[in-house]
């Protein structure tokens, strides 16, 4: 019976040992939602990291560290959350020296024009300075405002103008100036 089964488990160490070898470095495929196809693209690069991947791009920063802080009603002051999260940018900008940040400054639909652009803007030198106080280089980050010009949401409710009153950050590849 031992005679029996050496011959089979030999066959199928043998049958595995090629299987193995046989596809080392197969391709990853990724899904594609813009791809005409919609079987999905191959993609070959490195998908754990690296400069097409991994925490070294924009939309990391926008979707994992956060790019976007709140501000109370008629208020430049970062409340605790804000200033969490704007630590989470700064480690970031500290990490990628490669990239840049832009600062926009926003305030909901109260208040004149010209009153909101003044408020997007201090709310805008908030950001940069506490950047800045984090240790990132101050020529890598400059600051617009909008005001009440780019609104997230249009609506007359508190809860909708708490979402405008925010300083966004955008980062971008490129050197500082």
């Amino acid at each position: 019976m031992n005679k029996i089964r050496q011959p089979a488990i030999i066959a199928l160490a043998a049958v595995l040992t090629v299987a193995a070898c046989a596809t080392p470095n197969r391709p990853q495929i990724v899904t594609d939602p813009y791809a005409n196809a919609g079987g999905g693209a191959i993609y070959q690069g490195d998908l754990q990291g690296g400069a097409l991947g991994g925490n070294a791009s924009a939309e990391y920063f926008r979707t994992t560290v956060g790019d976007t802080v709140i501000f109370p009603a008629e208020q430049t002051s970062l409340t605790a959350e804000a200033r969490t999260t704007l630590t989470r940018q700064a480690a970031w900008l500290k990490e990628h020296t490669g990239f840049t940040a832009s600062v926009e400054g926003h305030a909901d639909e109260k208040g004149t024009r010209e009153y909101n652009l003044a408020l997007g803007a201090r709310r805008a030198n908030s950001v940069q300075e506490y950047l800045i106080a984090q240790g990132v280089e101050a020529s890598r980050i400059r600051t617009n405002t909008y005001g009440k010009e780019r609104p997230l949401e249009i609506c007359s409710t508190e809860l909708c103008f708490a979402q405008n009153r925010r300083a966004q950050t955008v980062v971008s590849q490129g050197a500082g100036t």
